[in-house]
């Protein structure tokens, strides 16, 4: 961790629910207790308006230990048109590797749970391929996958820090769209909302 060209990458993915209310406490001034109204969403309205129910969201707790500064951490969230899946997955990858070379880094320490985008037979191949062509390039960032032990998951220190973001994304008493959804949940990790990934569209 304290590698100099080196960061340690946390990574996990979250459902936001639109419609479903997470376990919080609340409290008021005036004696009357916050009330959380159930929302639904009409199928017609989600099919026309294109707002799911949820949404699906990728995420990285990066840590870097600067030999001149204190430690430093950011979280790196981008949405997703769809679900988690290994074609996009390998997009974030590529998309978290773009900012650590910015960043002057050329290796990642990923941790990261079992889900099956992540251990899958064409993940592995992918990613055995995009550190070979970064070490024949001599440039780039190098991915150090390290899979967290099965059904492990509060080991992932980025797991409970969704809470904060669970918390930003409630409305007392209307259904917020997902646009909404998703800008207050970037505020509340400090970062600008970014294009959804998407699984990439055969040109035929």
């Amino acid at each position: 961790m304290t590698h100099p060209d080196g960061l340690l990458g946390c990574e996990d993915e979250v459902w936001w629910r639109r419609v479903r209310r997470p376990h919080l406490h609340a409290g008021t001034d005036d004696g009357h207790p916050l009330r959380l109204v159930e929302q639904t969403v009409a199928k017609h309205r989600e099919r026309t308006a294109g707002e799911p129910k949820a949404l699906a969201c990728y995420g990285l707790l990066a840590r870097w230990y600067p030999a001149d500064a204190p430690p430093q951490e950011a979280r790196w969230l981008r949405f997703v048109a769809g679900r988690p899946v290994r074609a996009v997955t390998t997009q974030y990858l590529a998309w978290c590797c773009a900012r650590l070379a910015a960043l002057g880094k050329t290796a990642l320490l990923l941790v990261w749970d079992n889900a099956s985008w992540h251990i899958s037979k064409e993940g592995r191949t992918w990613l055995r391929a995009y550190n070979h062509q970064v070490k024949a390039a001599g440039t780039g960032v190098r991915i150090l996958a390290c899979p967290l032990p099965t059904k492990s998951p509060w080991l992932n220190p980025s797991e409970p820090k969704w809470v904060q973001g669970k918390r930003a994304g409630v409305a007392p008493n209307g259904l917020l769209p997902a646009t909404v959804l998703e800008a207050r949940v970037c505020a509340s990790y400090h970062c600008p909302v970014e294009p959804h990934l998407a699984i990439p569209q055969d040109p035929a």
